[in-house]
C-alpha cells in the first residue's frame, strides 16, 4: 500500500494531501490501513500507516483518519472488497468534470486502453459535497452495484481490486485511457469507436 501511494504521487495522480488508497486486513471486513491525515504521499511508509476499524476507531499508528476517507472506504469494504483506491487524478477525473446531458462523463471505447474496461464502470452524476457520513458512502455503493470502477462527477474516481497491485494496475490504465480520449477529442474530431463485439 505504501508503494501505491509513492507511485501515485510520482506518477502526478494525486492530489496534495487528499485522497486515500485502503487496503483491507485479511480476514476482516471492517479493519483497514489507510495514510494517516495531513501526510504527503512522498511521505508515506509502511510503519506510519494507521490501522482503523468500521466505527472509525484508530487501532494503531499515530493520527487520525480523514472522515471522507473513512466514510467511503468503510462502506466499500465491508461488502468484502480487499482495495479502494480514490484518486483526482487529471485526465480521469477531467471527464469527471464534463457534462453528461452533453455526451461527456464517459470513457468511451475508442482505444485498447479503455476496453479493459468495458462494462466494468459505473457513473454517479449526483454530486453531493464531501463525502462526510454513512449514507453517502453507502450511495456510492449502490451506486457501483458491484461494479470495480467509480467514476464520480465533479469529483473523481474510485478503483476497486482483489490486492492493491490490481487496483493499482487498473488505476494506471484509466488514467491512460482517459489520456488517450481527451488527447482524441482535442483534435475536434468523432472518437472512432471499438464495438462491443471486440470490447
Amino acid at each position: 500500500l505504501a508503494a501505491a501511494y509513492h507511485l501515485c504521487d510520482q506518477m502526478d495522480m494525486n492530489e496534495g494531501i487528499c485522497n486515500h488508497l485502503t487496503v483491507m486486513v485479511p480476514g476482516t471486513n471492517d479493519r483497514f490501513l489507510c495514510v494517516p491525515y495531513g501526510l504527503l504521499w512522498s511521505e508515506v511508509t509502511a510503519s506510519n500507516l494507521l490501522l482503523v476499524n468500521g466505527n472509525g476507531d484508530v487501532l494503531e499508528g499515530t493520527g487520525e483518519i480523514d472522515s471522507t476517507a473513512f466514510h467511503i472506504h468503510k462502506a466499500i469494504h465491508k461488502r468484502g472488497v480487499v482495495a479502494v483506491l480514490h484518486t483526482h487524478q487529471p485526465y480521469a477525473t477531467a471527464l469527471c468534470c464534463t457534462d453528461a446531458q452533453d455526451g461527456g462523463f464517459k470513457l468511451e471505447m475508442c482505444h485498447q486502453n479503455s476496453l479493459r474496461f468495458w462494462n466494468e464502470i459505473a457513473y454517479d452524476d449526483e454530486f453531493n459535497g464531501l463525502v462526510l457520513d454513512d449514507d453517502e458512502g453507502e450511495r456510492l455503493v449502490k451506486v457501483m452495484n458491484g461494479r470495480r470502477i467509480l467514476m464520480h462527477q465533479s469529483h473523481g474516481i474510485i478503483v476497486c481490486g482483489a490486492s492493491v497491485a490490481e487496483a493499482f494496475d487498473d488505476l494506471y490504465y484509466l488514467e491512460r485511457a482517459a489520456r488517450q480520449q481527451i488527447l482524441a477529442q482535442s483534435t475536434g474530431k468523432k472518437l472512432k469507436l471499438v464495438g462491443d463485439d471486440v470490447a
